[in-house]
């Protein structure tokens, strides 16, 4: 499948659009080893917090991490909850929630709170990415 547009999601939902395969962080995770994290890889624009069961912790934007935190602090206390998106609402409104975002990325969070994904948007804001 090529670049899926923004503009081409009617009947399609967040989990249409979102990557699967994810990497993430333990909720323990300390400031040093999320700079690290971001270190290895100039694509990764948020890191992303789960709790032993996969429940969705949190994230914190690359752009949000203090240059002057800690490296041995928790990183926890610095990320977000929010935003979220859950798997079956419609594309567009997930497109937007990444969007609003520095990121560009929008964690998808199933009913029971685990994280199933994140949609993320191109550079050029004009498509989902990996789509």
């Amino acid at each position: 499948m090529g670049t899926l547009m923004l503009t081409d999601v009617d009947g399609l939902t967040a989990a249409d659009v979102m990557h699967r395969n994810l990497s993430y962080l333990p909720a323990s995770t300390t400031v040093g080893e999320v700079r690290a994290y971001f270190a290895q890889s100039s694509s990764r624009r948020l890191a992303l917090f789960v709790d032993d069961d996969e429940r969705f912790a949190g994230g914190i934007e690359v752009d949000a991490l203090p240059a002057t935190a800690d490296a041995d602090a928790p990183a926890l206390g610095l990320a977000s909850p929010d935003p979220q998106g859950a798997p079956d609402a419609p594309a567009g409104q997930a497109g937007e929630l990444a969007l609003a975002q520095g990121s560009r990325r929008c964690p998808v969070v199933d009913g029971d709170g685990r994280l199933v994904g994140v949609v993320a948007i191109d550079k050029a804001r004009t498509g989902f990415c990996g789509t």
